[in-house]
């Protein structure tokens, strides 16, 4: 309702809409409720839990001698040792990343198509089935970077609010 108060369109009885609306009213409505869209927007809680799945590091393959004494006889410094930074993704965390890309996953397929200057096709039907889908055992963690990956495009082609 609130949108039809912004838009100047609310009847005098709670609920009550002009039914014949001008094409100008109509254009109105719409652009007051792209704007309610648009404000439920991106949470900063959704770029934080971005960040925490795509900063996870993988665990560094082993260092192979032989791989290393090639590069050595080349004339090249053989590979630096990595060690992970983070350790490994919990369940937990796991089940709490997938519920909030859930939960903004439906934002975005509400919000997105208003938002894009085109249609956003193969970006939101990548990002339902992701959300329709389940992570293998013990790969939930390149499941979620997928998800992760997949939001960053369709928020990408959403621009910014400016």
């Amino acid at each position: 309702m609130s949108v039809l108060n912004e838009a100047g369109l609310a009847g005098p009885g709670p609920g009550a809409v002009s039914a014949a609306l001008s094409d100008e009213e109509k254009r109105r409505v719409a652009f007051c409720l792209t704007r309610s869209l648009v404000a439920e927007g991106i949470s900063y809680d959704l770029i934080v839990t971005l960040d925490e799945v795509l900063s996870y590091w993988p665990v560094s393959a082993p260092r192979t001698r032989r791989f290393d004494g090639l590069l050595v006889r080349v004339g090249l410094p053989p590979r630096p040792q990595r060690l992970p930074d983070v350790a490994t993704l919990s369940d937990e965390d796991a089940a709490r990343f997938i519920d909030r890309f859930r939960r903004a996953t439906q934002i975005l397929l509400q919000v997105a198509p208003y938002r894009a200057e085109t249609y956003p096709t193969r970006e939101l039907s990548l990002l339902v089935a992701l959300r329709d889908g389940h992570a293998p055992p013990g790969g939930a963690l390149p499941y979620l970077r997928r998800w992760a990956l997949a939001i960053l495009a369709v928020l990408d082609l959403m621009g910014d609010d400016e």
